[in-house]
């Protein structure tokens, strides 16, 4: 008999005062055996290890690809902006008036950028953003205009917003530029983005949103150290050409390529303007080029359920959209979530048992130092990429370290919340995604 068999075989000679309740009732002769508990708690200490080891690996193959997106934004940092810099219309959908809206509109009146138009689009001329919009037409030295799409029956209010501000165009502009209305843009955040699409073989350039915490709502900003922790996992998986996505906050096309793509009628039933630009894009062939540099600041409050409702919409939208994503990042987070939730499982069920456990804990921690340690590399680069911002990053800096080994159970949460519906809640309006190029509103 082994070693550990024996050691169990004299700690179980009182075997009535030793096993809990539930395992004293049972009636299989083998589990009463002391050489049976051994076999189980062997097999257990055996998938231990097996998950264990596996998260490791896949821990150490994430830093390294962490490390790899470091360096590539150091580089774009450190490379000329280029001078292409054709007419630009700037498209921004608007809904509502949120915290830092109009500071936040005026930011796209002071590009740094030759040639442009501001088209602003809203869905009924009742909107309390109407009247920001037209301050911000008033104090603007860049022409502004303002479309009134109408409300949406087939898409969501956002996708019908864009397609009537597209439809108004003049086709004087050769690039349209997407943005948000909830980012705080730099002056120089236009020609970046622009710039590269020099290249006729790139269909699309795109930034991503980069959530700065504040304490104006949510628990003492706890809810919106989460947001920002959980959304800097995902800016970090933008670099590689097969992992892109166009961002609907913060992207730029020709006009041609639009055109190509037929990204109007993809648009046709979407609920999602971004993902669906990307599916009519690869679809057509077209590379979508990641620049770190056009990182869009993103300022408004966040509660716990804005963060639940934000991130269950994100992974639903992926689910719908983009199957092979969400599949992958399913199979990463709930993967790490499973370990770490065993091997506590495990070493609990070790420790009472008597037998040394220190080790099997040192190893398992491994697992969320090595996400602590690629969230360290995030906040190393973000202060580089957002110099306007470095006081309120300097503040927060160690939500992106701290949080990030909590981060994949809020995400495991996300996934298995998108299993079981396909109703989402985006600014007011509820809507039922049926599947990518059919939206039904239910309720606005």
């Amino acid at each position: 008999m082994s070693l550990l068999g024996q050691t169990y075989e004299k700690r179980l000679g009182n075997f009535d005062g030793i096993l809990p309740v539930a395992i004293k009732h049972v009636n299989d002769p083998p589990l009463r055996r002391p050489g049976a508990l051994s076999a189980i708690l062997a097999f257990v200490l055996y998938i231990f290890y097996i998950l264990v080891i596996v998260q490791i690996a896949l821990g150490l193959y994430s830093l390294w690809d962490g490390f790899s997106w470091f360096q590539m934004a150091r580089r774009r940092l450190g490379s000329h902006t280029g001078f292409y810099a054709p007419v630009t219309a700037v498209i921004c959908p608007c809904k509502g008036s949120e915290p830092g809206l109009e500071e936040n509109l005026m930011a796209l009146t002071r590009f740094e950028y030759p040639s442009y138009e501001i088209y602003f689009s809203l869905a009924t001329s009742l909107d309390p953003a109407l009247k920001i919009i037209e301050r911000v037409k008033a104090a603007s030295q860049r022409p502004v205009h303002i479309v009134i799409a109408g409300p949406p029956e087939d898409c969501s209010e956002k996708v019908f917003n864009l397609r009537r501000a597209v439809e108004a165009l003049p086709e004087n502009f050769e690039v349209y530029a997407f943005v948000d209305s909830d980012v705080r843009l730099g002056r120089r955040w236009l020609s970046k983005l622009v710039a590269p699409l020099q290249d006729v073989r790139i269909g699309a350039t795109t930034g991503y949103r980069w959530i700065i915490p504040n304490r104006r709502s949510g628990a003492g900003g706890f809810a919106s150290a989460m947001a920002s922790a959980w959304n800097a996992s995902i800016a970090t998986m933008l670099g590689r050409p097969r992992e892109n996505f166009c961002w609907g906050g913060g992207t730029a096309i020709r006009r041609s390529a639009f055109n190509d793509a037929k990204v109007l009628e993809a648009w046709k039933g979407a609920a999602s303007d971004d993902l669906a630009l990307t599916r009519a894009l690869e679809d057509s062939g077209k590379t979508i080029v990641f620049c770190p540099e056009c990182l869009a600041a993103t300022l408004h409050p966040w509660t716990n359920p804005d963060l639940m409702e934000f991130t269950n919409r994100q992974i639903l939208i992926t689910r719908v959209y983009s199957s092979r994503r969400w599949m992958m990042g399913a199979a990463a987070h709930l993967s790490y979530s499973i370990t770490l939730i065993y091997a506590a499982i495990a070493i609990f069920v070790t420790m009472i048992g008597g037998d040394p456990w220190f080790q099997l804990a040192l190893l398992a921690l491994v697992i969320p130092l090595l996400a602590a340690m690629k969230g360290a590399l995030r906040t190393m680069v973000i202060s580089d990429l957002l110099p306007e911002w470095k006081a309120q990053l300097g503040e927060w800096g160690w939500a992106w370290t701290a949080l990030a080994p909590v981060v994949p159970f809020l995400f495991a949460w996300n996934f298995l919340s998108s299993l079981s519906t396909r109703r989402i809640r985006w600014r007011g309006v509820r809507y039922e995604l049926v599947s990518a190029s059919v939206t039904h509103v239910l309720k606005r």
